[in-house]
């Protein structure tokens, strides 16, 4: 594995995958304020790298992917340096939600509070049969904030409420009826789903891919016209590259 930094390694394969692990946080993979500048500064650096067609977001401890923010340096805060501490989760999680590249969440274990809203940052998330998921951050006295606003649009306005106000878990099963995750891998088979997976986007165009996940992200936000007009200018855009004649050739061309 390559170190980026201390908290972030890299393995890379010949068909442009890459797994980013968090590294040395704990066995359950928590995000301190070092280790979530760390790993979104490694994100970072390889969000320039265009050879990149997909990435696996993973902890480094198969117990969890990220268990959460990390408890003893919140309970020390005042309200400046929360503020702060809050700050640069969002930029991680803005980091994953803005990489240019398809990103996979593997989640093995617990994905609690801050670990969540990093899933739910990504673009797909995958889990093992027995991972859990929960909100509790209002059991320790502090709301769900920042990427927890994404909750409502994958599960809706109930189950986030009950989610962010009950700070009760859930278990895979339920995550998946939920619509919080979007597999749930076997026992031992959590690398298999997630390289299905991974070969279904392999086979799309790679820049095509890019341009769809940057209008998801601004679906997200824009009004439906807007998103609708939007979208002309981006599928001519599309013509821009050889993915259209050449994959579309292909297709066309394919043995019967």
């Amino acid at each position: 594995m390559e170190m980026l930094n201390n908290h972030c390694g890299v393995t890379r394969d010949a068909r442009g995958v890459v797994h980013v692990a968090i590294c040395n946080a704990g066995s359950l993979n928590i995000l301190g304020s070092r280790v979530t500048d760390a790993v979104r500064e490694g994100l970072q650096e390889l969000a320039t790298d265009r050879s990149i067609r997909v990435v696996v977001l993973r902890g480094q401890s198969e117990k969890s992917m990220i268990g959460g923010a990390d408890i003893k340096e919140m309970a020390k805060l005042d309200q400046k340096s929360a503020e702060a501490f809050i700050s640069r989760l969002r930029d991680l999680c803005e980091a994953v939600r803005q990489f240019p590249a398809p990103m996979i969440a593997r989640m093995p274990g617990w994905c609690l509070g801050g670990g969540l809203e990093v899933a739910a940052a990504c673009d797909f998330r995958i889990a093992a049969h027995d991972a859990h998921f929960g909100m509790p951050e209002v059991r320790v006295g502090i709301p769900s904030v920042i990427h927890a606003a994404l909750l409502p649009r994958l599960i809706g306005w109930a189950r986030a409420r009950w989610l962010v106000m009950t700070a009760e878990n859930i278990d895979a099963s339920t995550a998946l009826s939920w619509g919080l995750i979007d597999k749930i891998a076997p026992a031992d088979g959590l690398d298999a789903e997630i390289e299905h997976l991974v070969k279904a986007l392999l086979e799309c165009g790679p820049e095509a891919l890019r341009s769809q996940k940057a209008l998801l992200r601004q679906w997200e936000e824009l009004p439906l016209t807007e998103s609708v007009n939007l979208s002309v200018k981006v599928f001519g855009e599309s013509f821009l590259t050889d993915e259209p004649t050449r994959l579309m050739g292909a297709f066309v061309n394919r043995k019967r």
